[in-house]
C-alpha cells in the first residue's frame, strides 16, 4: 500500500534540522519523504541527501527533489521532478529502475502526459493555495483530484495548502497520500503532527475498506 503520508523536508522550513526531524517522523511511521533545497550548492545538496539516506535506509523511502544523480549517488529511493525538471524517463535512466520516480502535475495535460510514463507515482496540486512556492499554479482544487484518481491506478499524491484540518477530504477525494510542507514544521512538534495525519488516514482507508466489503455482500 502507498505511504499516506509524504512529509517533505524544505530547507527554508527545517533549517539545519533536516536529519533530526526526519528521524523523528520515521519514528512515528511516517514512510515517505523527500529532502527540498532550491538554493543551496550541489555539494550541500549532496551531503544532505546523503546523510537522510543513511539514516532513513530500512525504515522510510527517501526521495530526493529534482536531481536524479544525487539521488543515485546518495542511495536514496527514488527522485521527484517537476514540469521543469529532467523528464520522468531521463531521471528513471539516470538513477536506475530500482528507485521510484515521482512526477509534479498541475493541469490535464501534464496528467495525461505523466501516464504515458513510467512514473511510479504523479503529484497533483495545487489543491488548495500554498505559500511554500514563489509562484504556485493554479489552485486545482478536490475535484481535479477526484477527477485524476477516475484516470489511473497510479498512485496519486495530492501536494498544496493540505492542512490537518483539510486532509480528511483530500483523502475521500481519491488521494493515496498527501504531500505536506507547511503544516508539518510550523507544528511545536512537526512528528506529532505527522501522527495525526496517519490516523485520519487510517480512518479513511478503514471506511473505504467497510463500504467496499459492504457493497460487495449487496452484490454476492
Amino acid at each position: 500500500m502507498f505511504p499516506s503520508l509524504y512529509a517533505i523536508l524544505d530547507a527554508d522550513l527545517v533549517g539545519e534540522r533536516a536529519v533530526e526531524v526526519a528521524d523523528e517522523f520515521a519514528g512515528v511511521g511516517v514512510e515517505l519523504m523527500q529532502y527540498r533545497d532550491k538554493t543551496a550548492s550541489a555539494r550541500r545538496f549532496f551531503e544532505i541527501c546523503g546523510r537522510l539516506s543513511a539514516r532513513l535506509r530500512g525504515r522510510a523511502r527517501f526521495i530526493v527533489n529534482d536531481r536524479a544523480d544525487i539521488a543515485a549517488l546518495c542511495d536514496s529511493g527514488g527522485v521527484h521532478v517537476g514540469q521543469e525538471d529532467l523528464r520522468a524517463e531521463d531521471a528513471r535512466a539516470i538513477c536506475g529502475s530500482g528507485r521510484w520516480v515521482g512526477v509534479s502535475t498541475h493541469n490535464l495535460k501534464q496528467f495525461r502526459a505523466a501516464l504515458e510514463t513510467s512514473a511510479d507515482y504523479i503529484a497533483v496540486g495545487p489543491v488548495f493555495a500554498t505559500s511554500t512556492k514563489k509562484n504556485p499554479d493554479p489552485v486545482v482544487g478536490l475535484e481535479f483530484v477526484a477527477r485524476t484518481r477516475a484516470m489511473t491506478e497510479k498512485p496519486i499524491v495530492a501536494i498544496g495548502g493540505i492542512t490537518a484540518e483539510n486532509a480528511e477530504s483530500v483523502y475521500r477525494a481519491g488521494a493515496d497520500s498527501v504531500a505536506v510542507i507547511s503544516d508539518l514544521m510550523a507544528a511545536g512538534k512537526p512528528a506529532e503532527r505527522a501522527a495525526e495525519y496517519l490516523r485520519i488516514a487510517a480512518k479513511v482507508r478503514s471506511a473505504r475498506c467497510r463500504a467496499q466489503i459492504t457493497e460487495s455482500g449487496i452484490d454476492g
